[in-house]
């Protein structure tokens, strides 16, 4: 890439290209660029109207990338959101969030709507919020129980969408569901471990598998969330304990978690099996990397991209 960052977001258009954007290199970036899978480069695209680091990023349906929130300086939390053009290279404000958050996540519903929940904006906020793409506005709907971030949202194939850990003065084990029908939250079973800076992969039988994260200390478990029970059950543990690292499931099914953070930063990669519930190490990546992006590519390559090494913000890219 033309930019060392991380804390970024990466976007998998239409196309097939990967647009990352924002994130922080020393400076809050606002640049923005695109990775062609075809020739395997880069080339800068629009930069962002705001500089944003560990903002939201989502693709609509009609192509666009909605990127929302994030810090812009120490301590200064945004909450203006714009759209990336990938037919122009350009960017356009829209409208803008209720509540200025970081560290928040954002889902696409059913609907086509983008949920955003928890974050932090020197609070931990309860409410959540929806972009509706059709007007470009935001409109409120019900809080969670528990104002977290660092915490995972993932769509289930009920249509439910689960979030889960976080932190909000302390390591959260919560769990809750939203349901878009009623604009409400519910909770659900208690994760066994709390966590934060953990990742959450859906497996192909439609449980969600979370791994990792800090609390108290690294973690190297791992608990699978079954939606019919709306239980947690543990699973085999990583061999390596890690956080803020990356995860994906992959066409064959397995989950792939690369990198992140136990103290020193990792280049390790390990792959879950569902069907025996076990980890096994695989390929190193060619560097460490922490809070880098991963995207999975068309032809079911894995990307990733950019991210700190303790020394370095990383301009580099390696494939899976």
């Amino acid at each position: 890439m033309s930019i060392g960052r991380y804390g970024h977001r990466a976007s998998t258009l239409a196309n097939g290209s990967v647009l990352v954007a924002g994130g922080n290199n020393g400076a809050y970036l606002n640049s923005a660029e695109l990775y062609d899978p075809s020739t395997g480069t880069w080339t800068t695209t629009g930069s962002m109207n705001v500089a944003r680091y560990m903002h939201a990023a989502s693709t609509l349906a009609n192509g666009s990338v909605l990127v929302a929130g994030g810090e812009n300086s120490a301590g200064s939390y945004v909450n203006s959101a714009e759209l990336y053009n990938p037919l122009t290279g350009s960017w356009t404000t829209t409208g803008s969030m209720n509540a200025a958050r970081y560290f928040h996540t954002a889902s696409i519903l059913a609907n086509r709507l983008v949920l955003v929940a928890g974050g932090y904006n020197g609070a931990y906020p309860t409410n959540a919020e929806l972009y509706h793409p059709l007007t470009g506005t935001w409109t409120t709907t019900g809080s969670m129980n528990a104002g977290r971030y660092f915490h995972t949202a993932s769509i289930l194939a009920n249509g439910l969408v689960l979030v889960a850990g976080g932190y909000n003065g302390a390591y959260l084990t919560s769990a809750e569901l939203y349901n878009l029908s009623t604009s409400t939250w519910t909770t659900t079973g208690n994760m066994n471990v709390a966590r934060e800076c953990h990742t959450a992969s859906t497996l192909s039988n439609g449980l969600v598998l979370i791994a990792g994260g800090e609390s108290s200390a690294y973690l190297t478990s791992a608990e699978l969330y079954n939606p019919s029970a709306g239980t947690w059950t543990t699973t085999g543990s990583m061999s390596i304990a890690r956080a803020r690292h990356t995860a994906f499931t992959l066409a064959n099914g397995l989950v792939l978690v690369a990198g992140g953070y136990n103290g020193v930063y990792l280049n390790s990669v390990e792959l879950y099996n569902p069907s025996t519930g076990t980890w096994t190490t695989t390929a190193n990546m060619s560097i460490v990397r922490y809070m880098n992006t991963a995207s999975i590519l068309a032809n079911g390559e894995v990307l990733l991209a950019s991210g700190y090494n303790g020394v370095t913000y990383l301009n580099s890219a390696e494939l899976y």
